[in-house]
């Protein structure tokens, strides 16, 4: 199903990164999987944490901005392929983005997608019975 995910936007200068993740790590919040994307003047930095909300809290307290989004994690084969016969399920759903997990399941790679409708894609990946990794599951991998 799917899983919430935060986005924040980080001052693009050195140790700005740094300065998240000392803050989640003084607070015992471990980073499951992250994607980082950067412009001149900030990064959009992407997290997955078991204790979101936690995470939030404690981020927004140290100045940080953060917003909560939906994302799916999908099981995809790991083999010359499998990320095209995934999309071709996925075909009519909008991906915004989409970042790789740090991890295998069942000699599976997980990819974490973000998509403009995320019901719809729940919706095509049940029909074609793909996998989707629940989030409790999620947290037991990393």
């Amino acid at each position: 199903m799917k899983i919430i995910q935060l986005s924040l936007f980080v001052e693009n200068r050195p140790g700005a990164l740094n300065d998240v993740c000392r803050t989640l790590e003084e607070n015992n919040i471990n980073i499951s999987t992250l994607s980082l994307a950067d412009t001149k003047a900030f990064g959009i930095l992407r997290l997955l944490v078991k204790e979101h909300e936690k995470a939030k809290q404690v981020l927004e307290a140290a100045g940080f901005v953060v917003k909560t989004t939906e994302v799916l994690a999908i099981p995809v084969a790991n083999c010359p392929g499998g990320l095209a016969q995934l999309l071709d399920t996925l075909k009519d759903c909008q991906v915004e983005y989409m970042y790789a997990f740090t991890t295998e399941v069942h000699d599976k790679a997980v990819m974490v997608f973000r998509f403009a409708d995320p019901d719809k894609a729940l919706e095509a990946l049940k029909v074609s019975h793909s996998d989707i990794i629940r989030e409790a599951e999620l947290f037991k991998l990393a």
